[in-house]
């Protein structure tokens, strides 16, 4: 029982009331999620059960997918519905007006993280520290807006799907386009759709579904890693568990193409042995006879964990 979950948030969740209903359900402490979702919002929570979780890493950098819906002149401390109203404003902007001001975010930009979020600060979240009163601005962060697309405007609501960059905030965003607007927004509806290959329409909800329903839909990490694959003898196997730097001869078959010192998957019969990382191209490997370490081991899974 090893391998990623696509789940399925509900509202009125934390991301850490899924880990913890999956933890009952699956009967493992060994799970994480590869990026926090707000309680008001719902959609694709990527979740890594047992040795999968040490895998989260290569998931955090998708592009992600969001449907938002926004309402315009209302200022809250969260930039979302559940937080105080701390200002209410007229917004007496024409569509086209909101319609160029939303798209104007499309690309770069700089954006300041929320005072309320998960973000951490000296080892604190932020959330913690602004429920305590301490509200620490961080400095703005590039982030990529990727496409915005079937926009919707009826005063003073707006709404929108949007791809972005990892670490972007949705509410961040809105709160950005209000102040465009000279009014102030804020987020009333998230949703994500998809992160990465995850896509909402394959999620699962786990506190909908039983122990063995999820154990079925537990995707295995070599059909979700967007890695390179090289085939391992199985007669290395055993070395490669036992530290042993791979050379030319642990190598069966160079399945893809792959740079100097870039991250690697070593299989045997389909199943990861390891992660590794290469210190010569795929195409010098293959035409050159080399000596020596060719992949440098970071993170080794011993045999029965894939």
């Amino acid at each position: 029982m090893v391998g990623f979950l696509n789940a399925f948030k509900p509202k009125g969740v934390t991301s850490h009331d899924v880990i913890d209903e999956l933890r009952k359900k699956l009967k493992t402490k060994k799970i994480g999620h590869a990026g926090t979702l707000d309680p008001f919002a719902e959609g694709v929570l990527v979740i890594g059960i047992s040795g999968a979780t040490r895998l989260l890493e290569y998931l955090k950098n998708e592009k992600k997918r969001y449907y938002v819906k926004a309402i315009l002149g209302l200022i809250t401390e969260t930039f979302d519905i559940t937080g105080q109203v701390k200002e209410e404003r007229v917004c007496q902007k024409s569509n086209d007006e909101i319609k160029n001001a939303i798209l104007a975010f499309k690309g770069k930009y700089k954006q300041v993280p929320p005072a309320y979020s998960a973000k951490k600060y000296n080892g604190e979240r932020l959330y913690k520290l602004a429920r305590e009163g301490k509200i620490i601005s961080l400095p703005p962060v590039e982030v990529e807006i990727y496409e915005i697309e079937n926009i919707k405007i009826v005063p003073p609501e707006f709404s929108f799907e949007v791809v972005v960059s990892p670490g972007t905030y949705i509410r961040s965003l809105c709160m950005d386009i209000g102040y465009k607007l000279g009014c102030g927004a804020t987020a009333v509806e998230l949703v994500r759709k998809s992160v990465g290959k995850f896509s909402i329409k394959d999620s699962i909800n786990p506190f909908e579904l039983s122990s063995e329903q999820i154990v079925n839909r537990i995707l295995r990490v070599e059909e979700v890693l967007d890695l390179p694959q090289v085939e391992i003898y199985k007669d290395y196997v055993e070395k490669i568990f036992n530290g042993v730097q791979p050379t030319m001869d642990f190598v069966k078959e160079i399945k893809d193409d792959f740079r100097k010192d870039q991250d690697v998957m070593l299989v045997c019969n389909g199943r990861l042995v390891a992660i590794a990382v290469s210190q010569r191209t795929s195409n010098f490997l293959k035409k050159n006879e080399v000596r020596g370490t060719v992949f440098k081991l970071k993170k080794v899974f011993r045999e029965g964990m894939f």
